[in-house]
């Protein structure tokens, strides 16, 4: 079991590897501005949050109700394991698998950067807007 989530994780981070989505470690995945206004790939992130529902689980502000506080996840996760959690679920916590969401599937990097600006505080909850 471990070998597999080891192969899924190198092939996850080959693909983005593969498709110019990674960011260097020391900037930030999103753009943010007056805490609201972001980038189109983080505002697309944010979009398929409310289009998934996910605050049912994880709160309206990411702060944790059945499901886990994301603030706190984000700080420890790398995208990697993010991208993991989120395709493939954890059904023995109850998470379920998003792989079969074409939405999630082709904003999974917007809804990391979603997550993390949150997480890092740079983002705030409510409403967002494309930053100009």
């Amino acid at each position: 079991m471990k070998n597999a989530r080891i192969i899924a994780t190198i092939a996850f981070a080959l693909a983005a590897l593969a498709a110019g989505h990674v960011v260097a470690a020391d900037d930030k995945p999103y753009k943010v501005a007056d805490g609201n206004k972001v980038d189109k790939i983080t505002l697309e992130g944010w979009r398929t949050w409310r289009a998934l529902a996910c605050e049912r689980c994880h709160g309206a502000k990411q702060e944790g109700l059945v499901g886990p506080s994301l603030l706190e996840s984000m700080k420890r996760l790398s995208k990697e394991e993010f991208k993991l959690s989120v395709l493939k679920g954890r059904p023995e916590k109850g998470m379920p698998n998003h792989d079969g969401s074409k939405m999630v599937t082709e904003n999974i990097d917007g809804l990391y950067a979603y997550l993390k600006g949150r997480s890092d505080g740079a983002i705030q909850p409510g409403r967002l807007e494309e930053l100009k």
